[in-house]
C-alpha cells in the first residue's frame, strides 16, 4: 500500500497506522534526483508485501512539520515506524538490497503470524496456546481472564490477573469477576446503598468502585458516583 502524507494526516496516516501496520515513510522532494532512483525502489519493494507493509510518501518542501519532526538534514531520508516509533531507517539512495533489508525486517515472524491468528480466534485453546508462545502475552491472560469469569471462575480470572499489570482492562474483568455480572436493573439502588457505607466499609467502598468499573466510563453514573464517593471519604 502507497499513500502521500502531508503534515495534516502524518498522525493518523502514520504514527496511528503503525499501531496496527508497519510504515516506511519516505521523505522526497520533487528536485532531488537521488529521490527519483529511491522512489521506485521503495514501492516496488514494498507493493510486493502484499499489505503487510504502507510506504507513506511525504513531500518535505510542502510538508514542514513532518520533516522538522524527523529532523531531517538530507534527503531522501526513509524511516520505519512500528507501533508509533522510529525502529530503522537510513538517508542518501540505497540499492533495492538495503530497501528489501529494511522493509522485511517489518515482517512478522511466523510464530508472530500465528500468535496473531490465535488471538484473532479468542477461544480458550487458542489463548493456552498463545501463552506457550509468549508466556507473557497480555491479550491472551486478559482474554482467559474473561472467559473464566463467563465460566464462573472468579478466582480463576483473579489469579490471572495478578501475572500482568494493572490496566484499564484488567481493572474491568476484576471488577467483573468480584461483582459477578453486568449491573441491570436496581443498580442505582446498590450504589445508593453503598455509598452511605463508604467512609467506614473498606469492603464497601470495593464494591462500589467494581460496580462503577463494570459500567465503565462512559455512563454518566459512574462520574456522578465517583464524586459522591470522594466526597463522602473527604
Amino acid at each position: 500500500m502507497i499513500i502521500d502524507v502531508t503534515d495534516a494526516t502524518f498522525e493518523t496516516e502514520v504514527l496511528n497506522r503503525s499501531m496496527q501496520t508497519p510504515v516506511v515513510v519516505d521523505l522526497w522532494a520533487p528536485w532531488c534526483g537521488p529521490c527519483k532512483t529511491l522512489g521506485p525502489i521503495l514501492e516496488k519493494v514494498v507493493s510486493e508485501q502484499g499489505g503487510q507493509v504502507v510506504l507513506a510518501k511525504v513531500n518535505v518542501d510542502d510538508n514542514p512539520q513532518t520533516a522538522a519532526a524527523f529532523r531531517v538534514q538530507g534527503i531522501p531520508a526513509v524511516y520505519a515506524l512500528s507501533n508509533g516509533q522510529v525502529v530503522n531507517g537510513f538517508v542518501g539512495a540505497q540499492g533495492e538490497a538495503a530497501v528489501r533489508e529494511l522493509v522485511e525486517a517489518l515482517l512478522p515472524t511466523p510464530e508472530q503470524s500465528e500468535v496473531e491468528q490465535l488471538l484473532e480466534a479468542g477461544d480458550e485453546a487458542s489463548l493456552l496456546r498463545v501463552l506457550e508462545l509468549e508466556p507473557a502475552n497480555d491479550r491472551a491472560i486478559t482474554g482467559l481472564a474473561e472467559l473464566a469469569v463467563l465460566d464462573g471462575r472468579p478466582e480463576a480470572a483473579l489469579a490471572l490477573l495478578e501475572k500482568i499489570p494493572e490496566s484499564g482492562e484488567t481493572r474491568r474483568i476484576a471488577a467483573l469477576a468480584r461483582v459477578g455480572s453486568a449491573p441491570t436493573d436496581g443498580v442505582e439502588s446498590k450504589l445508593d446503598a453503598l455509598l452511605d457505607r463508604v467512609r467506614d466499609d473498606e469492603d464497601a467502598r470495593q464494591e462500589l468502585l467494581d460496580l462503577l468499573e463494570v459500567l465503565g466510563p462512559d455512563d454518566p453514573r459512574t462520574n456522578q458516583y465517583r464524586r459522591a464517593m470522594a466526597s463522602r471519604l473527604f
